[in-house]
């Protein structure tokens, strides 16, 4: 496709071992593919029929080396947007999230933003945790992953993009693009999945990412705070 028919938004997926998911995902954004949105699974080596069940359903599959970060590296190269937008593989977007992100960000005031987040799962408390990361946000306008973070090409290479490291890449992404612009804090909701919480437990998934953003805050490394997670 010739640059003058380039998409204005594209969503990159990164996605690993996401079989039981990913149809889902890539489904739900059929509509927006529709209206002209780019959709681009990078996939890191998934050992599954993650990258066979998104092939039919997404623009590319690109085949990329492991890791969160790298993936949405990969999926950025390959993107044609103006805007890209980086969406997890258990999170689905408001059914006009393109429209919302392109009529936001055409003013100018802001080069990048997020989503508020609904948590879906059957403990009450999610309710309250993504209300929290909202307000956090919010107040301290860092974006995580959840939020479906999004950007302008040119501000998303200004700040760098995505750090090659194993965690926090979007907590770092977030601190460079602020000095572009505040973001864009769309009130709208994506809802990502609970499972994380569900299966380590709530409140102990809680203290431990609180624990590691301090320590991140703090100065420790990624690669260690990696490992703390994993643990």
């Amino acid at each position: 496709m010739s640059a003058r028919h380039a998409p204005r938004l594209s969503i990159i997926v990164p996605a690993l071992n996401e079989a039981a998911g990913i149809e889902a995902c890539l489904l739900a954004l059929a509509p927006l593919r529709q209206r002209g949105v780019e959709v681009i699974v990078a996939d890191g080596g998934s050992s599954d029929a993650t990258a066979v069940l998104a092939a039919p359903l997404a623009d590319q599959v690109l085949a990329s080396a492991r890791g969160r970060a790298l993936q949405m590296q990969a999926g950025a190269r390959a993107a044609r947007g103006a805007v890209l937008l980086f969406l997890h593989a258990d999170t689905l977007l408001p059914e006009n999230a393109d429209r919302l992100i392109l009529d936001g960000l055409a003013p100018g005031a802001h080069v990048w933003g997020r989503f508020d987040v609904r948590i879906s799962g059957r403990a009450p408390m999610l309710r309250v945790v993504g209300a929290f990361i909202n307000l956090r946000s919010r107040l301290s306008g860092i974006a995580t992953g959840d939020q479906a973070m999004f950007a302008t090409r040119a501000a998303y290479q200004d700040a760098g993009g995505f750090p090659a490291q194993p965690l926090m890449e979007d907590i770092e992404l977030s601190r460079r693009l602020k000095r572009l612009s505040s973001p864009l804090c769309l009130a709208a909701r994506v809802t990502t999945s609970g499972r994380r919480w569900e299966t380590n437990g709530l409140w102990r998934t809680i203290l431990l990412m609180w624990r590691l953003r301090l320590q991140y805050w703090l100065g420790a490394s990624p690669e260690l705070l990696a490992q703390r997670y994993r643990r």
